[in-house]
């Protein structure tokens, strides 16, 4: 399913509300970042492989193709699966989370929802661990394909904690792995610990004694902190435990442990970490930071790479694209891997595996290039997201073919519940999105939004008012919104309105009628909708948005 305008989903999750709908011409998205400018010489790929909010990657092989899971919190349709011929070209070809009946997210801020999936596949069937934050906690679910359709969470009320995975080891046993508390009350802020247990993969629920394998981190004299997303891997006779250490901001680390047995006792890599840029200068060029939460895997040549999470900064500790996917290769020196020496930058473009096919062009996961939706499909793009699971119908392609029709809702962008605003990740740090719509009626405000969560946000939109149209900017930064530019404009037909950021500049303009652009504010503080400033975990979106001001 490619998006919630199917038959069979509107009626699962019933009719939109009364109100007049808003028809959008088409969105186009625009980036042109710097570090994408430089020619990518043959046989590279560029970094990130995902470029915007794809946090806590986690991938599989399964024959010749690679499956990648991303964490999505509260956005829906959740958890989206990618597809691979080469690690380096990825296809959304699903979402684990794609029908209302299977989570809910009201209620939760953005940065709540489905945490850090990790995906496996075994025997002809592909497995998904994930942790639903404030929303049912530790689940799995199955699907014999990957595009889906995915069961219904199977719960596992006994896993508490967060980023479970699954490892099947060669003699037929099945475990699963998760970041829990330690044993006994903790020691300091921020101390967890590795627990696993024997999973029965028939019945899909753990069994038998919990053990922790990793008691803080690699080494607890240092009281390390959020020892998380452990993996287990087996090769040449030995366990590998793979774990995030240091949080996920700039302290954010990969480490490596390894056994002779599966329960352990497990040994610490004596180089670790076998991937981090705390140790980096912060005042270097086009930074990327926060790089850890690593899964790793073999191609077909028999060579491992690593999928890692890591943002790109700007002013030393803003991004506004959130978390995203990068890809490196993994090199074994003396029974122990490296995804990057120490001191050395994550590089933006690297040489790719040897059996990396296609075209260098990457978009659009990554690179620079332009993104147009003429809305002329069936059914909605892959890309758009909903902020929490629609309990209504209100986007159609089908009310006026070649048009997106939103039937607004009286749901603000501060809701915690669903607004009738579709979301498309910001990818870069200089961007252009635009959108054409036709002038509301009477009650209704429409326009585009650029949303980090419910409290940090710009509404860039249009009303009526008085036989008049009224264009404003809202702007909400954690306290209430506030309307920081407005202007009137002649009541035409249809409406052309554009948002443009670079780094933590953001600017609004719009187009009637054909007139040509017009700026209606430059150069607002855009750290608003950077991680650092509004917290938690996901990057900005964008996309267009009406909402039902009739009884307000």
């Amino acid at each position: 399913m490619a998006g919630i305008l199917c038959a069979c989903l509107l009626s699962i999750i019933g009719p939109a509300s009364a109100a007049e709908p808003v028809f959008f011409d088409w969105f186009e998205y625009r980036g042109h970042d710097a570090v994408f400018e430089a020619p990518l010489p043959e046989g590279h790929y560029r970094n990130p492989v995902l470029a915007g909010f794809h946090p806590d990657p986690s991938i599989t092989r399964a024959g010749d193709k690679f499956y990648l899971v991303n964490s999505s919190f509260a956005y829906f349709p959740g958890i989206p699966v990618f597809e691979s011929d080469d690690l380096v070209h990825w296809k959304q070809i699903g979402n684990v989370i794609e029908r209302p009946s299977q989570l809910d997210f009201d209620g939760l801020g953005m940065s709540r929802g489905v945490f850090a999936p990790a995906i496996e596949y075994h025997d002809g069937t592909f497995y998904v661990v994930n942790t639903a934050v404030d929303s049912g906690g530790n689940f799995i679910a199955t699907a014999r394909d990957p595009a889906g359709p995915w069961s219904d969470p199977t719960w596992l009320p006994t896993i508490g904690g967060i980023d479970p995975s699954l490892f099947f080891d060669d003699d037929g046993r099945v475990y699963i792995l998760n970041n829990d508390a330690p044993e006994g009350e903790p020691r300091y802020d921020g101390h967890r610990a590795v627990w696993m247990q024997e999973f029965d993969i028939a019945r899909l629920q753990p069994f038998g004694p919990r053990k922790v394998l990793i008691d803080g981190g690699v080494d607890p004299s240092t009281n390390p902190i959020w020892i998380e997303g452990p993996h287990i891997y087996k090769r040449d006779g030995w366990y590998y435990l793979n774990a995030a250490e240091g949080g996920t901001g700039p302290q954010h680390s990969q480490v490596i442990l390894r056994s002779r047995q599966v329960w352990g006792p497990y040994t610490p890599y004596e180089n670790n970490p076998i991937l981090t840029q705390r140790d980096l200068d912060p005042a270097r060029a086009h930074p990327v930071t926060n790089a850890g939460h690593a899964d790793l895997v073999e191609g077909p040549d028999g060579r491992w790479w690593a999928t890692f999470l890591a943002s790109r900064n700007y002013g030393g500790v803003h991004y506004n694209t959130g978390r995203e996917t990068y890809l490196l290769p993994v090199e074994w020196k003396d029974g122990w891997p490296t995804i990057l020496p120490p001191g050395r930058e994550i590089p933006y473009t690297a040489p790719g595996p040897t059996f990396m096919s296609g075209p260098a062009d990457q978009a659009p996961s990554t690179g620079n290039f332009i993104w147009r939706d003429e809305f002329d499909g069936p059914t909605l793009d892959r890309a758009w997201m909903f902020v929490r699971v629609p309990k209504q119908a209100w986007a159609d392609l089908g009310v006026q073919p070649g048009q997106l029709a939103i039937t607004p809702l009286a749901e603000g962008l501060d809701t915690l519940r669903n607004p009738s605003f579709l979301a498309r990740r910001q990818q870069h740090l200089a961007f252009e999105a635009s959108t054409a719509f036709m002038l509301p009626e009477p009650g209704t405000e429409a326009g585009m939004a650029a949303f980090q969560n419910e409290t940090h946000w710009y509404f860039l939109g249009v009303r009526r008012s008085g036989g008049k149209a009224e264009l404003f900017l809202e702007k909400s930064s954690g306290e209430a919104a506030e309307t920081i530019a407005s202007a009137m404009i002649e009541p035409g037909e249809r409406l052309k309105l554009k948002i443009a950021g670079n780094g933590g500049a953001y600017s609004f303009a719009y187009d009637a009628d054909g007139r040509g652009w017009q700026w209606l504010k430059q150069h607002d503080d855009g750290t608003i909708l950077s991680t650092d400033v509004a917290g938690g975990f996901v990057g900005a979106t964008l996309g267009p948005y009406a909402r039902d001001v009739q009884d307000k």
